[in-house]
């Protein structure tokens, strides 16, 4: 099989496929006794920059699962802090800047991303493809909204406060951050496609926050501007967030090839909200797999079931894996997808 045979990448260009393709969001992660002890004395954003770990941690899930794609071992402030943000993760808390940006003068501080910032993702995906041979890796990044998120509250944030009265209150200022933000991200992934990465998902993962209006104004023209130029790379265009049941529309609207849907959506449903020729991709509960089989698999057929009404479709959970999650039930539920697709 040649990488372009791969049941992924078929499945997100809404062509057949042997089989329906797996691969988790958090495959790589804190799920693994063996990623916990390769990180055991790492700090996260060391770990994003060195290619050996990177390498490392984004084969692990795949020697252990039968998932047909590999998913770049990152984190969504990794581009921000190779800008020169000052920022860190703090364990149990999340990304954490030191001086929230709440102005202009903040923002004119953010400067353009180079391939030179980050030749830790070029190695990295140069080896890892390498490795991983006929199947794909996915590249990564996180959504302008989300990483404005994060920079105007300092860290994560239940209400968005900040950033809502930014985006309500100075909307030529919010325009800036967002229009800078968008930039940094597509070179980000940019730099992972042309190092070898073939496919995309922009993690926009705190826009369910907003409504479909605010999303329209505030956030849809920077996501589209980022697919319209990822679209000259000719790998497919997943998008993703949480809590975006009523935001499908407009996430698919934004240009991608494949729309990732939370837990909340049944897919025949969210098949019907995206726009046609799209993909989709998901959508197990994460907290499944903490139930005995019986009921792991009847969920699991369920959304095979309901996924038939999509033009394509990647199965994945609904959101991470969460980090206690047995890595043997998700071996299991790859094994099960995979045997009740066959053919």
């Amino acid at each position: 099989m040649t990488l372009q045979d791969s049941p992924f990448l078929r499945a997100c260009q809404r062509l057949p496929v042997s089989h329906t393709p797996v691969w988790f969001m958090r495959q790589a992660g804190r799920s693994l006794p063996e990623y916990r002890r390769v990180r055991a004395d790492v700090p996260m954003l060391e770990a994003c920059a060195r290619p050996d770990m990177i390498v490392e941690i984004t084969m692990q899930p795949v020697r252990r699962y039968e998932v047909d794609a590999a998913i770049y071992f990152s984190d969504i402030v990794v581009p921000l802090k190779a800008i020169g943000v000052d920022l860190d993760i703090k364990s149990g808390v999340g990304p954490v800047v030191a001086e929230p940006i709440r102005d202009l003068d903040g923002i004119k501080r953010l400067r353009d991303l180079e391939p030179g910032d980050v030749p830790y993702v070029t190695e990295a995906v140069g080896e890892l493809v390498g490795e991983l041979g006929d199947r794909p890796l996915i590249g990564f990044a996180g959504g302008p909204f989300t990483l404005a998120s994060y920079l105007i509250e300092g860290g994560p944030s239940k209400n968005h406060e900040h950033t809502k009265a930014l985006m309500y209150g100075e909307p030529d200022i919010w325009a800036e951050l967002m229009q800078r933000l968008s930039a940094i991200t597509l070179e980000f992934l940019r730099v992972q496609v042309a190092a070898g990465a073939s496919a995309v998902q922009l993690f926009d993962s705190w826009a369910g926050v907003l409504s479909a209006e605010d999303y329209r104004t505030g956030v849809l023209p920077y996501s589209s501007w980022i697919f319209e130029r990822l679209a000259a790379l000719d790998v497919p265009r997943i998008h993703f967030g949480v809590g975006t049941g009523e935001l499908l529309g407009l996430l698919s609207e934004a240009g991608a090839d494949v729309v990732g849907v939370d837990w909340r959506v049944p897919l025949d449903k969210a098949a019907q909200r995206v726009q046609p020729g799209t993909a989709l991709q998901g959508n197990l509960d994460p907290a499944t797999l903490f139930a005995p089989w019986s009921a792991v698999a009847e969920r699991a057929r369920d959304v095979l079931s309901r996924a038939r009404a999509a033009e394509g479709h990647v199965f994945n959970l609904g959101h991470g894996v969460l980090p206690s999650t047995d890595p043997d039930a998700l071996a299991r539920l790859t094994d099960f997808v995979h045997q009740e697709t066959a053919g």
